[in-house]
């Protein structure tokens, strides 16, 4: 089977692998958005209980604060590096009920498959050749009933301007190169991908940031950064 990997890409965050806790570092916006992202997919699925899995899961950000709201969390990713870093942070924080595999998402459905209850794969479409095969793959290791939350970029001269101009060349929010414009998704290609992966698309919300009072908030706005919620019928 084809990795459904970017070699760039991994080395991309890889480079940056140990950087992924600190909090002040490149990774600052994943630490100010994880909170508004873990309430909004709490609200939804209640993830006390739930066997969870969060797919390009990273240095482990996302996976352990949904593990200590009393989840029973699965962090996948394909980046070495990262993932000993969500390791030892686990080990070190003492985060209990999360676990971490170098493991592709495609390769996990096959061995797993309607597993999990919640599925979450945030930050990651806009990094792979092949998104529409993720979704699926996401789509086949949920529960029938089961929830699942992706996040992703738009695709538009606004997100452009927004994520790429002002995040990572002017406000330098970000490294230069973290994201390409061509690999960002539309929320009606999205949610095409996911109803052909059999999916509900039930709701969607977008997140904002003020570069002044370097605040981020969630808002019906899907024109930058956005979320959608899923369901897989029962």
């Amino acid at each position: 089977m084809t990795i459904n990997a970017d070699p760039q890409e991994l080395a991309k965050f890889s480079d940056l692998a140990h950087r992924w806790w600190d909090t002040e570092s490149e990774f600052r916006p994943l630490h100010q958005i994880n909170p508004l992202r873990l309430d909004w997919i709490d609200q939804r699925a209640c993830v006390s209980g739930k066997r969870v899995l969060d797919v390009g899961c990273g240095g482990g950000i996302l996976s352990d604060a949904m593990a200590r709201r009393g989840a029973n969390v699965l962090g996948i990713d394909l980046s070495t590096k990262a993932l000993r870093v969500a390791m030892l942070h686990a080990l070190e924080a003492g985060t209990p009920s999360v676990e971490y595999r170098e493991v592709a998402v495609e390769a996990l459905a096959a061995d797993m498959p309607a597993q999990f209850d919640i599925v979450t794969c945030m930050e990651m479409l806009e990094h792979v050749p092949d998104p529409a095969s993720v979704v699926a793959s996401c789509a086949a290791l949920c529960k029938p009933g089961g929830w699942l939350f992706f996040s992703t970029l738009n695709r538009n001269l606004k997100s452009f301007l927004f994520a790429i101009v002002g995040a990572e060349h002017v406000l330098k929010l970000l490294p230069k190169g973290t994201h390409e414009y061509a690999k960002f998704i539309k929320p009606s290609e999205l949610a095409a991908q996911c109803r052909a992966a059999g999916l509900d698309v039930a709701e969607s919300s977008g997140l904002e940031y003020n570069p002044i009072t370097r605040r981020y908030w969630l808002s019906d706005n899907t024109s930058v950064n956005y979320m959608l919620a899923c369901r897989k019928p029962a």
